[in-house]
């Protein structure tokens, strides 16, 4: 969902400089998106793709049943990908192709010598140089990570990673640029409270919810019980139904956050001067760097597990990271949407 909401923002921007756009979109990004768009004079249908998952039970991907399940699902869509796939064709002849880490589009582009362009956070993996203290015992990960990367979205004229944290280029093609934010977000007034708030959607995490019990402030808890309708309180723990509006304000006036390292609310969380204590899914490299670069630049904690202690060592280090995060700064997505911008009109001149 991380990629849809960024996409999002992506799309509107094309659609306001008067781009016409065909959306395509897995899982479920493919209702979000077409809640945001349908079809309208200037976006056509959202076409419904296969896409990766992953399983996560415990804060742990788990690798069988997440290679099974794909595995599976994959056999089954292949025929639907190849419906869609000529559907595209009839609808509309495009002019380039953009990808947020999606390996359809990219191929669609690559095969029909369309100019293609990677607007994602995960290429920073492969195309950067990185200290060795983020890569410190992760060294077989990052290398497999990578290679995946490269193979899912090679030759492309340009990529314009997202990050709040920007390690020496060493690849062309490539430039770096401050994370995408929504509106919302950027509306959002920030504000110091005195609770934490919680986003957790990896199952069941008996340790947390320890950790969060013993912490003694306010948790308010997104993800864990998605079922309910209603908030749930339980001592200094509130369950809320997910809704966004009421969620970003929740973000925006917390004292801190505790999440698992997607990049998308880590964006969110640096741009809004939240302290993070970041608990990467274990066995996924991108969340572990995420984390790992989030304390390299001193603004949250990563621990490989949660309990008692790290929830402690986060509330003491919040006053320190938030006199961290008041020197980030970004002009909301004006760089990278100028990026893009340019490239789009080097594409109507001509020049690729």
């Amino acid at each position: 969902m991380g990629h849809a909401m960024r996409s999002r923002v992506v799309i509107e921007h094309l659609i306001a400089e008067g781009h016409r756009v065909s959306i395509m979109a897995s899982q479920r990004a493919v209702d979000y998106l077409t809640a945001r768009f349908g079809r309208t004079e200037r976006v056509g249908d959202v076409n419904p793709i296969h896409g990766m998952f992953m399983i996560t039970e415990e804060n742990r991907i788990r690798l069988g049943k997440t290679l099974l399940l794909n595995a599976l699902e994959g056999t089954v869509a292949l025929p639907k990908q190849i419906a869609a796939y000529f559907d595209l064709l009839e609808e509309m002849e495009p002019d380039a192709v953009i990808s947020d880490f999606e390996s359809w589009t990219h191929m669609f582009g690559e095969t029909h010598r369309l100019p293609t362009f990677c607007i994602d956070n995960m290429h920073i993996i492969a195309r950067c140089t990185h200290p060795p203290e983020i890569l410190e015992g992760q060294r077989v990960s990052f290398e497999m990570t990578k290679a995946f990367i490269k193979a899912r979205n090679p030759w492309a004229e340009h990529y314009f990673i997202t990050t709040f944290f920007f390690p020496p280029v060493r690849k062309d093609r490539t430039s770096l640029y401050p994370p995408i934010l929504r509106p919302e977000i950027l509306a959002a007034k920030a504000s110091r409270g005195d609770h934490l708030l919680v986003y957790q959607t990896a199952g069941a995490h008996g340790a947390l919810i320890d950790a969060l019990q013993r912490c003694g402030l306010e948790c308010r808890v997104y993800g864990l019980r998605r079922e309910i309708r209603e908030d749930e309180v339980e001592g200094n723990l509130c369950y809320r139904p997910f809704g966004e509006e009421r969620f970003i304000e929740d973000l925006a006036s917390a004292r801190g956050v505790i999440a698992t390292a997607g990049f998308t609310l880590m964006g969110e969380c640096v741009y809004l001067g939240k302290p993070m204590l970041a608990v990467p899914l274990s066995g996924q490299f991108e969340q572990i760097m995420n984390a790992r670069y989030l304390a390299y630049e001193g603004y949250g904690l990563s621990v490989p597990e949660i309990d008692a202690a790290a929830v402690r060592a986060f509330v003491t280090a919040i006053p320190a990271a938030e006199e961290r995060l008041s020197r980030y700064s970004q002009d909301g997505n004006t760089l990278l949407f100028r990026a893009v911008d340019e490239h789009l009109d080097r594409v109507e001149a001509g020049f690729y």
